[in-house]
């Protein structure tokens, strides 16, 4: 099956709708919401959607290679998956089928510190080649036990989050008992009894845990326990003060997500790291922030060349990949695209979603007559 996608889905838009229709309503809008009014959700895709790429028609062009190289290897596409809290809890077992579709796809798989399956788990499934995403940990032991498995694992890239000093602040999350403590409300039950599949995939792969953290965990704790738990654990809050170490302990390379700032991307350059994600995290932080893609244009102009520059948010296609490329991004990567096709689709989503985005993206260099990704930039207007 690989490289084929399901005609009967042929556009993102077709994803979204069968997830709304496949998991409960609680589960669908921590996938699908933003923060507060939900304005900077809404800002990612239609301004990223306003650039604007010109064809060149008449030039010799002999076909087009969407294959990227990025911290040494080739990957068959400009794009991965993005890291995800939670996944299980959108669709069972779906943080190892993505895993598993991105290393049959030869794309970077981000394993997030807060989802449901294990660092060992990820680089299982992906011989090694999974990045992994840190959250940082207020206790200096749990980090350095973290980064020393991710080390240990294989993972080839640390990722250290930085867009999250706070929790964003989520209505709906709230209203569903999704928030820090969690809750189950009998209004979830219901939910989760009209979504039988769901439900018995849940059952079969067990409830959603933070397989990351279990080590570090207390046993035994209620959902009001594992709440305070949490927030007592992570400090999402960085500096230069907690970036250094961990620069001098990672040996592989050492990437920062979250840069919203030219003056954040400087403080990257200037402690040795290898790179940036420039993301607003899916418009789930800060409502009152720019877009991805306003934010890329300042930083590509004055970093580009100096340290590889990758794009998330409001990504939803492979035109949208295009126009990121074309805006100076090195690469991309996408989150929502790929848990709304995996909660779809189930085993296959991840297969699919990959497939009908390298298909979009070989279509549309094809049409501009773009020879590579590091030819995007000719064909900004």
């Amino acid at each position: 099956m690989k490289g084929q996608y399901n005609p009967v889905y042929p556009g993102i838009d077709d994803l979204i709708k069968k997830a709304k229709r496949q998991i409960p309503k609680f589960a669908f809008e921590y996938l699908d919401g933003g923060c507060n009014e939900d304005v900077n959700l809404y800002k990612n895709t239609t301004e990223l959607r306003q650039v604007e790429l010109k064809p060149y028609y008449l030039s010799k062009h002999t076909g087009s290679e969407m294959k990227t190289e990025l911290f040494g290897h080739v990957y068959d596409a400009p794009f991965g998956i993005a890291p995800v809290g939670l996944q299980g809890l959108m669709w069972p077992n779906s943080p190892e089928i993505l895993a598993k579709a991105a290393f049959q796809h030869n794309i970077p798989f981000i394993l997030s510190t807060v989802t449901t399956t294990s660092i060992e788990r990820a680089s299982e499934l992906t011989e090694g080649r999974a990045w992994f995403q840190l959250y940082h940990p207020a206790e200096t032991e749990i980090r350095d036990s973290i980064i020393n498995r991710a080390a240990a694992a294989g993972c080839p890239v640390l990722v250290i989050l930085c867009d999250v000093p706070t929790f964003g602040f989520r209505p709906r999350d709230i209203r569903n008992g999704l928030a820090m403590p969690p809750r189950m409300t009998m209004r979830n039950m219901l939910q989760i009894m009209g979504k039988p599949e769901w439900a018995i995939k849940t059952l079969i792969h067990g409830q959603p845990a933070f397989a990351n953290m279990k080590p570090y965990m207390p046993k035994g704790l209620n959902m009001k326990q594992l709440g305070a738990y949490m927030n007592k654990t992570f400090s999402g809050r960085l500096n230069e003060e907690k970036i250094a170490p961990i620069r001098d302990m990672w040996k592989g390379k050492l990437v920062l997500k979250g840069v919203a700032s030219s003056e954040d991307a400087d403080m990257a350059l200037r402690l040795g790291l290898d790179g940036i994600i420039v993301s607003n995290h899916g418009g789930r932080q800060l409502d009152a922030g720019q877009s991805s893609i306003k934010s890329l244009t300042p930083i590509v102009d004055k970093y580009k060349g100096k340290m590889k520059i990758m794009l998330d948010s409001g990504l939803r296609s492979g035109p949208d990949v295009a126009r990121a490329m074309a805006s100076g991004a090195d690469f991309t990567f996408m989150g929502r695209t790929f848990m709304y096709g995996v909660s779809a689709l189930g085993n296959d989503g991840g297969d699919h979603t990959i497939s009908l985005l390298k298909t979009q993206l070989q279509q549309v260099m094809e049409q501009l007559c773009c020879k590579n990704t590091a030819d995007f930039t000719k064909h900004l207007i």
